[in-house]
Order: structure tokens, then C-alpha cells, then sequence
């Protein structure tokens, strides 16, 4: 067999394993307890995923075009949409880098981190997500030997 990869792709890492498993609620949400959350946070040990709770199904404002506090576009849950500058104005420059704004409680940084951040949905009881089910083999039927 020939081999037609490039000496480049030839020297990448290889893997032994590959680790998947569910994630648990404690380790998305993070700590109740806001003093262990911003102790942890203060220390660098932030673990969880989640960076806050959308609770509003709203997107954008359709007067200002900016991302609806609390809503699926929120820039405090997921970062500024503008490097460098908070959602109310505030702060803006690379100076700030790092500030959380008191009046909007945006963090000025980079906008990339919007692609990175996420958050989560409080639901009254736990739902699988639709990719458990819709893909071919079934990680879910597998699981459960359906």
C-alpha cells in the first residue's frame, strides 16, 4: 500500500486512547456556594464549564443590535462582542484587559473567547441532548443495549 501522506503529517502525535464520558451537573454548573466559587476563581483552579445561566430566550435588541443580558447571545455569560470593550462602554482598550465592568459585569477581553465560553439552561429535570439519539449507532442505545 502506498502511503500518500506528506512527511509532515507522518511525525504528528499519535494517541493510545481517547477518553468520552458524561459530564455531571456539578462539573458544568460549578460550586453553589458563590464564596468557593470566587475562592477557586481567585486561586486559577476554575474547572467547571459553564460561565452563567441563560435564563431569557431573547437574542438581540432589536433597537441597539446588542446581545440581550441573560439571553442566548449575553456578553457577560459569553464574552464581548467588540475586543477590548464592555457592553456599556465603560471600559474600553487593551488596558482594561481582564476588568470586569460594575456597572454590566462584562469582562474586557478578546471577542474570540465568545467561541470558546459556554453556558448552561436550568431545566426542572434532566434531558438528554439530541445527539444522543439522532446519530447512527445510538450512544444512548448502545448505553442502554436497545
Amino acid at each position: 500500500m502506498i502511503d500518500f501522506r506528506s512527511p509532515r503529517e507522518r511525525t504528528g502525535t499519535s494517541f493510545d486512547f481517547i477518553q468520552v464520558r458524561i459530564a455531571s451537573p456539578e462539573e458544568i454548573r460549578g460550586p453553589k456556594d458563590t464564596k468557593e466559587r470566587a475562592r477557586l476563581e481567585m486561586q486559577g483552579q476554575r474547572s467547571w464549564w459553564s460561565w452563567g445561566e441563560v435564563t431569557k430566550p431573547e437574542t438581540i435588541n432589536y433597537r441597539s443590535f446588542k446581545p440581550e443580558r441573560d439571553g442566548l447571545f449575553c456578553e457577560k455569560i459569553f464574552g464581548p462582542v467588540k475586543d477590548w470593550e464592555c457592553h456599556c462602554g465603560k471600559y474600553k482598550r487593551i488596558r482594561y484587559r481582564g476588568v470586569i465592568c460594575d456597572r454590566c459585569g462584562v469582562e474586557v477581553t478578546l471577542s474570540k473567547v465568545r467561541r470558546e465560553r459556554m453556558g448552561h439552561i436550568g431545566l426542572a429535570v434532566p434531558v438528554a441532548h439530541i445527539w444522543f439519539f439522532k446519530t447512527l449507532p445510538s450512544p444512548m442505545g448502545n448505553l442502554l443495549d436497545i
